[in-house]
């Protein structure tokens, strides 16, 4: 039983290349998938997830089932991960190819529909994004993009977009001064 949680079943090198290899292999999938994928997981894109990690289990532990053979593929994917964030944040260029850049769903409140359909996006969920963001419809924004992480940001027009504090409280000092000019002007007529 010891033997069988500690022994791993291929060599040290052989398990941090599958593991590396298999890394940067979904990192390429994942971005040639598109950021839909990462914005909304509808019922299909979820199992395909799930399948997916499945999938690519032996291609990292290959025969290995030990305890070791697991940590370690775990620590190399932690690190390779790790190396990949920081690389691309040394680099722009790579960090743009890794990340990607934003894609414009909507501007001036108008949809762009080619894009929503090289992207695979609903309408509809779009519209959704929108009202949860405090808009009601795709004419009350003026851009709306699909970040590379798969946010949804939507920037609203100046007229729908909501009054601060900060707002308030200076509109509300503007109506002091108002109020106080106001009486000045009235005590003089007196």
């Amino acid at each position: 039983m010891w033997h069988d949680l500690f022994s791993m079943g291929i060599p040290v090198d052989e398990k941090i290349v599958r593991t590396v290899g298999v890394f940067l292999s979904m990192v390429v999938l994942l971005r040639l998938a598109g950021k839909r994928e990462l914005a909304q997981l509808n019922g299909f894109d979820f199992v395909v997830m799930l399948l997916l990690s499945n999938v690519v289990q032996n291609a990292i532990i290959g025969p290995d089932n030990s305890l070791w053979g697991g940590v370690l593929g775990a620590a190399v994917l932690v690190a390779a991960n790790s190396i990949t964030v920081r690389v691309a944040a040394w680099m722009p260029v790579l960090g743009r190819v890794v990340r990607g850049r934003p894609s414009v769903l909507a501007r001036d409140g108008e949809y762009d529909h080619k894009v929503l359909t090289r992207l695979g996006m609903l309408q509809e969920n779009v519209d959704q994004a929108i009202q949860e963001q405090g808009g009601d419809h795709v004419n009350d924004t003026r851009l709306v993009t699909l970040e590379p992480g798969g946010a949804l940001l939507v920037r609203l027009t100046r007229l729908e977009q909501s009054a601060s504090y900060g707002d308030i409280t200076d509109l509300r000092d503007r109506l002091d001064r108002i109020e106080r000019h106001l009486e000045a002007l009235a005590a003089r007529r007196d």
